[in-house]
């Protein structure tokens, strides 16, 4: 499972001259065969960002791992973020793709002042509806 599903349903809740972008730890293994949009016109409001190159990118290289350094993620998500808005301004919604991301969520959303989503929504999102079923 991959918070990418979400992405169809995210870009059609959005207005049509805004951007979303899909943050990921590494861009260059997330390529437009993992976004599932065929349009052209979908697939130009789609920016994607990695952390290629920051600390927690250095670190989950590293064998073993480090244990997880929740502000080199912070740090490493918030830089990623100021240069895709740097030069997508009219972005207005940001996917973490990267599972490690979600520990950091929160304080995006509140530092970016953006709605985040990311593989814990998509969770939600499926447990709520296996709920609904279950209740009389």
């Amino acid at each position: 499972m991959s918070s990418l599903l979400l992405l169809p349903a995210l870009l059609r809740q959005m207005p049509r001259n805004r951007k979303m972008a899909v943050l990921t730890y590494d861009s260059t293994h997330c390529g437009d065969e993992l976004l599932g949009v065929e349009e052209p016109s979908e697939r130009d409001r789609i920016v994607i960002g990695g952390i290629e190159g920051g600390k927690f990118w250095h670190d989950e290289l590293k064998r073993p791992a480090p244990p997880l350094d929740v502000p080199a993620i912070e740090a490493d998500v918030t830089a990623c973020i100021a240069r895709l808005r740097a030069a997508h301004p009219e972005i207005g919604l940001l996917l973490f793709e990267c599972a490690g991301f979600p520990v950091v969520a929160a304080a995006v959303r509140r530092s970016a002042k953006l709605p985040v989503y990311d593989i814990t929504t998509l969770c939600q999102l499926t447990i709520a509806s296996v709920m609904a079923g279950l209740v009389p």
